[in-house]
Formats: C-alpha cells, structure tokens, sequence
C-alpha cells in the first residue's frame, strides 16, 4: 500500500543518515576508513534487512480496486 511505502520511506532515509554520521564518527575515531565503510556496510545490510521482508505493519491500509467488468463477449 502507498502509506506502507511512505512509512518504509522515510525510515530508510533517516536510518541512513544517521547511520552514516554514526559510522563517520566511529571511524574517525579509529581513524579508519575501512573501519568508517564496515560499520555503515553492516548497519545498511541491518536496515535492507529489516524492511525488505513484507512485514503487516508495512500494509496496514491496502488498496481496494474496483470489481472487474464483464464484457460482452465473454456473456455469449
């Protein structure tokens, strides 16, 4: 659903900056950027984990679509 995909938005985007700053202050810290591109690898993998599966609070206002016409074709 369209609210499901908004809500699956907006958490990838803000998971993501904060895990880049995070990963960016680890690895200063280390003073590694290997160190700096691991931790963000593992915590996108974490994230990518966590919202690919299609979880129900993802679709909690599905979308109704209109019931199917018979032609007249088919009624002969």
């Amino acid at each position: 659903d369209f609210e499901g995909q908004k809500l699956v938005e907006r958490i990838i985007h803000y998971a993501l900056i904060e895990l880049a700053v995070f990963s960016f202050f680890v690895g200063f810290l280390f003073q590694s950027i290997k160190v700096t591109l691991v931790v963000f690898g593992l915590g996108a993998s974490a994230v990518l984990g966590l919202i690919i599966p299609p979880w129900p609070v993802f679709n909690q206002h599905p979308v109704t679509w209109l019931p199917r016409k018979e032609t007249k074709e088919k009624q002969q």
